[in-house]
């Protein structure tokens, strides 16, 4: 199957590819700050123009040199410096991978020696190059835009990506070049599954996704907080399109600071909100924390499919026993998922990690599984008889019928004479007994219960 094209967003930093990127998808996606660094890893979204839909990735700035230049002096992010060959090698295979490249330059700066060295490495990809001149906030700076034709890789088009202005004339030049290019290319893409690794800071996520990828695809560090952006990154697994994606680690709301960190957090909540299943991280060492069961139930709020990925097993001390005691602790801690796989791995090693993508698709799979409403209705029968509906005051609860309505996640609905009725605690047992025969591994279910004063009665007591 053709792909879609790709548009790389390239440049030295700070000169607002990441504002650029949020306006043409449309979304606050990539996170954007005044700091120079901001961007660390390759950011992926789709956008439309002019009936042409494509991937724009974001990357990091090219940081190539000591700037020499005081227009250029401006201080990285805090770290960001410890990063710069790895942000420089994550742009360049974002420009390998592209169709089109859009290189930004900041207007008000004039042609730096950085931007020089970005454009001779642009000129020998032999690739489609249109030259962003960006903060072209008012007319009068259009006519310094054309001083970039120096530069000699394309196009010039002015533009303000924060007030959106000239994105429109950038976008049509976009689609110009895409037509142009030889590539055959795919605007439909079919469902497929989609997994967010997630989990607290140096859990060994990016680990994990580099693995699973067999390339470095997203930065490691044993630095916490190395990953800021949600990354995208599709992958063929027996023949099946699997979208991965990578997120910033998810602190305690308490230990999460302003700004950027807590942009990037947000960034992590929206990829599990977009997921088919989440593959929740844990630090063997640490064992199961209070903030891993937030972000388990947050998952389980999003009815999201979960698997439990014990990593770093190869650091812990093990006896016979300790896997099944581990388990055991994980269950407890977990206890409001006891459906939830739990896998024991090292990202680092590779121990295990066959299992990874294995488990995540039986638990996707689960996830469309639909019951005949004749099964719905005999497992609510025998639950009925072997535990009788509550009573409330002089009023009992009647179960009339049940039928499954929906799939990913699977939803059940029963009829019944008053849903006030329902306890939590009856609710739950329900659900037991649909889980003793069919488990839905690693998906949680819906249940919705609908007063039906007419509802066709089935013998069910």
């Amino acid at each position: 199957m053709a792909r879609k094209p790709l548009v790389a967003l390239v440049g030295r930093p700070n000169v607002g590819k990441s504002t650029l990127f949020n306006r043409l998808v449309g979304a606050r996606l990539a996170v954007t700050d005044e700091i120079p660094g901001t961007t660390r890893d390759r950011l992926q979204a789709e956008s439309e123009w002019g009936g042409m839909v494509f991937n724009v990735v974001d990357t990091g700035g090219i940081e190539i040199y000591q700037p020499k230049d005081s227009r250029d002096e401006s201080p990285l992010a805090e770290g960001s410096a410890d990063f710069v060959p790895q942000i420089r090698a994550q742009a360049l295979l974002a420009i390998q991978e592209a169709d089109v490249i859009v290189m930004l330059v900041d207007i008000t700066h004039g042609i730096t020696a950085a931007d020089e060295e970005i454009a001779e490495i642009l000129r020998r990809t032999s690739k489609p190059v249109i030259v962003a001149a960006n903060k072209a906030d008012t007319l009068e700076l259009n006519d310094e835009a054309m001083e970039f034709y120096a530069l000699g890789v394309g196009v010039v088009v002015p533009i303000s990506a924060i007030h959106g202005l000239g994105t429109g004339d950038l976008l049509d030049e976009v689609v110009d070049a895409l037509q142009s290019t030889d590539m055959q290319f795919d605007e439909d893409e079919s469902d497929h599954l989609k997994i967010a690794i997630v989990g607290r800071p140096n859990a060994g996520k990016s680990t994990l996704l580099n693995h699973l990828l067999g390339e470095e695809r997203a930065i490691v560090s044993p630095l916490a907080g190395t990953t800021r952006d949600a990354i995208d990154t599709q992958i063929k697994w027996h023949g099946a399109d699997v979208t991965l994606i990578d997120t910033a680690g998810i602190r305690r709301r308490g230990k999460i600071e302003p700004g950027v960190e807590k942009y990037s957090v947000l960034r992590a909540f929206k990829a599990i909100e977009r997921c088919d299943v989440a593959l929740l991280v844990i630090d063997s060492q640490d064992g199961v924390t209070e903030q891993d069961e937030h972000i388990a139930g947050y998952v389980l709020e999003q009815y999201k499919g979960l698997v439990v990925i014990m990593n770093k097993w190869d650091a812990v001390e093990k006896d016979a026993h300790t896997m099944n005691e581990y388990t055991k602790q994980v269950q407890e801690k977990l206890h409001f998922i006891p459906y939830v796989p739990v896998l024991f791995i090292s990202a680092l090693t590779g121990q295990r990690i066959h299992q990874v993508l294995e488990t995540a698709h039986r638990v996707w799979e689960n996830r469309f599984i639909r019951l005949p409403t004749s099964e719905v209705n005999r497992i609510l029968r025998e639950a009925i008889q072997r535990h009788p509906p509550p009573v409330k005051g002089t009023k009992r609860l009647k179960i009339y019928f049940g039928t499954q309505v929906g799939t990913a996640p699977p939803l059940f609905l029963f009829h019944v004479n008053d849903k006030k009725l329902v306890h939590f605690s009856y609710r739950r047992f329900l659900e037991n007994r649909i889980r003793e025969e069919y488990p839905f591994e690693g998906t949680p279910i819906r249940m919705s219960f609908r007063e039906s004063k007419n509802a066709p009665r089935r013998n069910l007591d």
